[in-house]
């Protein structure tokens, strides 16, 4: 069966008659005759009823002839897109967490990109539904976070699953708050300090396949502890601004930002844990170019923002 056969077909059906149809294509009616009868004979079906007053469909040609109808129209629009005049779009698609200096680089990456037409997807979501929108073709691209001291299990997880990674960037989180909290009257601010403030936090998921106490950090609830969980960044940017009682645990931020919402970023001593992100997207996948655009703005902007 080939898309010849099956476009001489449907012209039969519509037209009623074999000569009518050679008439309408301009094609000889042996050919068209041949045609078809090779057709019925690769699908073991007679796909027309033969009589002196032509040809009409059988009951089994009528369900072909729709099937028929339905590829030929798709087979039309591949041919028409491919054989445009028109530039295609480029499509980018990535699904990363909550950090500002991603979405730094990922604004820096759209001002390169300059008039070109390309549609584009940005998802910040958990390390987990990173993972599942990769290995569904969601997201081409991710970047998932973890705790440093489970990079050997995360290698061996996303290589069982046909994943490539590379590392991006380890980094320890920084205190962020209000440039007026009352947290910068201390010469150092110890974690027994913020006993008294409030905690904005992330409530995704934090970590996938591992216990939440092996996890991300160590978030078990205590009686004397306040927090806000929030699911998109200028909320958390807003509080902490206003609200001169709260503070968040965050990778470093671009000076930029900390001066657009008002706020600080302190090292903390005692907060010594280490966090990892890695890039992945799946075997198989080859980058594009405006993949590989992306990635090293990524690399560009984290070298600028991460050795804070």
């Amino acid at each position: 069966m080939n898309i010849l056969h099956m476009k001489y077909a449907v012209a039969v059906a519509e037209a009623g008659s074999l000569n009518k149809a050679s008439e309408k294509l301009y094609v000889a009616l042996p050919n068209i005759s041949r045609s078809i009868k090779e057709l019925e004979g690769d699908l073991g079906i007679n796909i027309f009823d033969r009589s002196a007053k032509g040809v009409s469909l059988t009951p089994e040609g009528e369900e072909f002839i729709e099937y028929a109808r339905s590829l030929l129209s798709q087979f039309e629009q591949m041919e028409n897109y491919y054989k445009s005049s028109l530039p295609r779009k480029k499509k980018f698609s990535i699904s990363v967490p909550r950090a500002s200096y991603i979405s730094h680089a990922f604004v820096r990456f759209t001002n390169e990109l300059k008039r070109e037409p390309v549609e584009i997807f940005y998802e910040e979501t958990s390390s987990q539904r990173t993972i599942n929108s990769v290995l569904d073709n969601t997201h081409k691209l991710g970047i998932i976070r973890f705790n440093a001291k489970h990079l050997d299990y995360f290698e061996k997880m996303l290589s069982e699953k046909e994943i490539n990674f590379e590392k991006v960037a380890e980094f320890s989180y920084c205190l962020l708050i209000s440039k007026d909290s009352p947290l910068l009257k201390k010469e150092r601010v110890e974690l027994y300090d913020l006993k008294d403030y409030i905690e904005i936090a992330h409530l995704d998921p934090l970590t996938p396949s591992i216990p939440h106490s092996k996890g991300f950090k160590d978030t078990e609830s205590k009686d004397d502890l306040r927090r806000i969980f929030v699911y998109e960044r200028a909320s958390q940017f807003d509080l902490l601004s206003e609200n001169t009682d709260t503070y968040m645990w965050v990778s470093p931020l671009p000076q930029k930002t900390l001066e657009k919402y008002n706020l600080v970023q302190l090292r903390c001593q005692e907060n010594t844990e280490l966090f990892c992100d890695l890039h992945i997207y799946k075997k198989g996948y080859k980058l594009s170019s405006i993949d590989k655009l992306f990635i090293a703005t990524l690399f560009g902007t984290k070298q600028k923002i991460l050795n804070f």
